[in-house]
């Protein structure tokens, strides 16, 4: 269990520091303009220590309109706390960092003597959020399977603008901004990065911007700057769930009870028909039985859902074979264990404002062409369109270029990772001097919260040289396996 740092302590310790102008641990405290005061946070066992910072909605615009970042800070557990403490950066876009408590309370190593930083992006969270009507919660599986985001894009554009809101300020050019201002108003001179998939452009922009401000970073599941994000994560999903067809036949339990997994594709896709069929569905959590219009779009969405966990993408095979026999609960189920709370930890209008601005743009006109036989079309197609009507903005020039660097870098990805494959992470690698890129063969997205990995953080966030990670956790990683299929519903086997 992590320690606590008592607040009469903290108390004791900041009047010490004003009166002297300055303590052991080399922070500036004086300098800090930052009123924290103690909070909880989602899933986090213990106070935090919280603060609000007001910025403008446009920095061209400084007497515009102002919003407000929530910053929370995980004290270090010692009383000569170090001076870099470490930034978490959430994925999305439009994650808030503070529901990576949990990763954050999982980093002992790091705490015992740093703090640990969680910044919600503006937009997001508790920081001044997009909120509108249209983007509320879903209440019921029609919600849950609705296709086109245009209709309801729209409105919610129209929403915040009519409440004085600028969508195209919302931006990864403006959060780097105000990172950068939260850091300040702390008083770190310098600090620790850790970027989780969208967080690790972020976290690569920052030392692109602030170079000197940087003492190391850790990069989980890496958006490369070139990466089109809200484009190139379809063709990626649909070649994991190609080789989990794969890996399928080629194991004996699994190939005998689904001798043709593409052939079933191909089955459910001609049962449900270019327009889509009402087929009934049990609802996962309330065990009533619902009609829903499915179409063959539905079914490959859901599926490439499933990839990201390796554990879940184990059960794929068995969920097409009962979809086959119009049985989709099972995957509706299963898809809910990633997508269930999603509208509370993701803010999608803000997921908007930054892929219009800095990934669709880089889109080729020639694009919607080239995807005339690709399963995934509709999909894709669909998503780009909301770019259509939703107010955006324009990135730096130099943004999805290569960020060069010395600044030790350890760069973390998934070998089964559907999204942000390990060929990200040498892509970024090859410009970034002083970095080492370990690929977990049997894990998926973010590798960060599992196994040993908090640990190897912690090494080297400490010795930032690379020589005192843990070889162990570091072979564990490099020699894990991905879970077993599924080839029905009593277990895993090979």
């Amino acid at each position: 269990m992590i320690g606590f740092f008592h607040a009469r302590a903290v108390a004791a310790v900041a009047a010490a520091c004003l009166a002297a102008a300055a303590c052991g641990d080399g922070r500036e405290s004086a300098t800090r303009s930052l009123a924290l005061s103690e909070c909880r946070l989602p899933k986090l066992a213990f106070a935090a220590q919280c603060g609000t910072l007001t910025v403008p909605e446009n920095r061209m615009s400084p007497q515009g309109r102002q919003i407000t970042l929530t910053v929370a800070v995980l004290p270090a557990n010692t009383l000569n706390p170090r001076p870099d403490p470490l930034f978490i950066l959430p994925g999305g876009p439009g994650q808030a960092a503070t529901f990576l408590a949990p990763l954050a309370m999982q980093l002992t190593g790091v705490r015992k003597d740093r703090d640990i930083v969680l910044v919600d992006p503006r937009g997001t969270g508790r920081s001044s959020p997009l909120t509108c009507a249209a983007f509320a919660a879903a209440e019921s599986l029609a919600d849950i399977v609705e296709q086109d985001p245009v209709p309801r894009a729209a409105a919610c554009a129209k929403e915040l603008i009519d409440h004085g809101v600028d969508p195209a300020q919302y931006t990864t050019a403006a959060w780097i901004d105000d990172l950068d201002a939260v850091r300040a108003a702390l008083g770190y001179a310098k600090v620790n990065l850790w970027g989780g998939s969208y967080g690790t452009r972020v976290a690569l922009e920052y030392l692109r911007r602030h170079p000197d401000r940087v003492r190391s970073i850790v990069l989980d599941g890496v958006v490369a700057p070139s990466t089109i994000a809200s484009f190139d994560v379809w063709p990626l999903r649909d070649k994991a769930l190609d080789a989990i067809l794969a890996r399928c036949a080629e194991l004996p339990a699994c190939h005998a009870a689904h001798p043709d997994l593409p052939a079933t594709m191909a089955s459910i896709r001609d049962r449900l028909g270019s327009a889509g069929r009402d087929v009934p569905v049990i609802d996962p959590r309330t065990g009533e039985t619902q009609t829903l219009h499915l179409t063959f779009d539905h079914v490959l969405g859901a599926l490439q859902t499933l990839t990201y966990s390796p554990e879940l993408s184990a059960l794929i095979p068995e969920t097409i074979a009962r979809a086959k026999h119009d049985d989709y609960g099972p995957l509706l189920a299963a898809t809910q264990l990633v997508t269930g709370n999603l509208a509370e930890q993701v803010n999608i209008a803000l997921h908007y404002s930054v892929i219009c601005t800095e990934d669709v743009p880089r889109v080729s006109p020639d694009a919607p062409r080239a995807l005339a036989e690709a399963r995934w079309q509709g999909l894709a197609l669909r998503s780009l369109a909301v770019c259509d009507i939703w107010p955006h903005g324009r990135g730096p020039a130099d943004a999805a270029t290569p960020v060069t660097s010395e600044t030790p870098v350890l760069i973390l990805s998934g070998a089964l990772d559907p999204v942000t494959p390990p060929a990200n992470g040498d892509l970024v690698a090859k410009t970034l001097a002083h970095s080492r890129h370990l690929v977990a063969k049997g894990y998926g997205h973010i590798v960060s919260p599992h196994a040993c990995a908090p640990r190897l953080i912690a090494a080297f966030i400490d010795d930032p040289t690379f020589a005192s990670l843990p070889a162990a956790c570091v072979a564990h990683f490099e020699n894990s396996t991905a879970p077993l299929p599924w080839p029905d519903r009593l277990g895993p086997r090979g």
